[in-house]
């Protein structure tokens, strides 16, 4: 089966056919470094690096590239408010979305560009803009001529007579609906130089800019959240088309984390920042709660679907180490063709857990058999399913993630193995009241005992 994508421009599902046989060209639009990330912010990042791993489990050789936008008026005003220069500003927060991504397991970009770093071809692109008749300049501001472009609206739906900006009205602006390129020089604000005089570029300009540098005048695909639909990505379209690109061939958009049926946002005050999420699951659940819907579907964000995720996680990883500990090494095998066919459309994340579910069915049935040749080979397609999507329970990552735990957690096995063997031993003189109360407190602990065949075993169930 081919892997089907549904785009956004198109409002239909197609198949992915990429530019060059054997490679596929991806941009994500990444993080403005304005503040702490929250699991809204990174949502993309755990969806896309599930597209990123599937198209190289597939054999195709992946540029991926995922930018900062490290100048904006956000990380302006936040910066001023904290009396703090706004270069450390971003900086700071810039490393603070390094953490995080790398805490949730989501492999580096091919290149990661900064908009402060390519000025020069931001200049360059509106320089086209200008000569193409697309673009004008007015007191040192530079704006998109947005009736210049017929198929304006398109990506969104948006009809001409209806845009609003979300910007300010602009000296000299034609025309309100016109986007900002290059913003003039204001006091207090870092500027560059350009041909139309010192100032900054629009946000919208620097993606453009920086995804024709490193993928060309025309590349596969662009992702991003749905909030970027309008303006950030109608106005990518049009001013990299305008320009004589063809820019993106695909268009992907994943949906919101919401609380309450609200987007997630700073300004809603409901925030959940990734490092205190940390403190109530492993950052391996975490990614397994992210990743688990589909990539456009909305999350609604609850302690107990956070929970629910992470004990569902917790019983994948169970039968992959159970078989490892009973039936020996368990190397990463061959996904399913169901496993397949589930991310061929359109990655189907929801259908792909069901087929995972079935596999370790299977194959804790055959444990249960004494069949560890079964098992074995059920645990390495379950190793192959979960590392597609980022949480194979023995890839490396997950066990360095772990070694800061690793002290408490022998700790606590060293504990409860000295329980188990008191109610073994409770058990084997039909002692049932202490050996239920071994259990007992340990269930209230939050510590689930499994009896088999080769004797207790223990897990954590919060």
């Amino acid at each position: 089966m081919t892997l089907r994508l549904f785009d956004t421009e198109t409002r239909t599902m197609r198949d992915f056919t990429p530019l060059v046989p054997g490679r596929a060209s991806v941009y994500l639009c990444g993080a403005t470094v304005q503040g702490e990330p929250h699991i809204g912010h990174v949502r993309s990042g755990v969806a896309f690096d599930v597209l990123r791993r599937w198209l190289t489990a597939n054999g195709y050789d992946v540029a991926f590239v995922r930018n900062v936008t490290d100048i904006d008026d956000k990380i302006l005003n936040k910066a001023a408010a904290a009396g703090r220069p706004w270069w450390e500003w971003a900086a700071t927060h810039e490393r603070a979305f390094d953490r995080a991504y790398r805490a949730l397991g989501v492999l580096p970009p091919s290149v990661e560009p900064r908009a402060t770093g390519h000025i020069t071809q931001m200049i360059d692109l509106m320089q086209r803009l200008v000569d193409r008749g697309h673009a004008y300049a007015s007191s040192g501001n530079v704006y998109f001529d947005v009736r210049s472009f017929p198929d304006y609206g398109a990506l969104s739906g948006h009809k001409l007579e209806d845009v609003q900006q979300g910007e300010s009205a602009g000296a000299g602006k034609r025309d309100p609906r016109d986007f900002t390129l290059w913003k003039a020089a204001k006091p207090g604000e870092p500027t560059w130089p350009s041909p139309w005089g010192p100032g900054r570029p629009g946000w919208h300009l620097e993606c453009s800019a920086m995804a024709e540098f490193y993928l060309g005048p025309e590349f596969d695909i662009h992702c991003g959240g749905m909030d970027l639909v309008f303006p950030h990505h109608e106005n990518e379209i049009a001013q990299s088309r305008a320009a004589g690109d063809g820019f993106a061939n695909y268009w992907l958009h994943n949906g919101w984390v919401t609380l309450g049926g609200e987007k997630m946002s700073k300004s809603l005050g409901n925030t959940l920042s990734v490092p205190n999420m940390l403190t109530k699951v492993r950052a391996v659940e975490l990614r397994f709660y992210l990743g688990s819907a589909h990539y456009a579907s909305m999350l609604e964000y609850s302690e107990q679907a956070l929970n629910d995720a992470a004990q569902t996680y917790q019983r994948l990883e169970a039968f992959v180490q159970r078989t490892a500990e009973r039936a020996g090494a368990v190397a990463v095998g061959k996904w399913t063709d169901a496993f397949a066919e589930a991310l061929d459309d359109n990655l189907a994340i929801p259908k792909a857990l069901a087929e995972i579910h079935r596999v370790v069915h299977e194959g804790n049935r055959a444990l249960q058999a004494g069949d560890t040749e079964s098992a074995r080979a059920a645990a390495g397609q379950v190793r192959a399913m979960l590392a597609v999507l980022g949480v194979d329970p023995l890839d490396e990552h997950w066990a360095t993630a772990a070694s800061d735990s690793t002290a408490a957690e022998s700790a606590l096995d060293v504990l409860v193995r000295a329980e188990l063997e008191r109610r073994r031993e409770a058990r084997g003189a039909k002692d049932w009241a202490t050996a239920d109360a071994v259990r007992d407190r340990l269930g209230a602990a939050g510590i689930e005992v499994v009896d088999t065949a080769d004797g207790s075993e223990w897990s954590l169930t919060k």
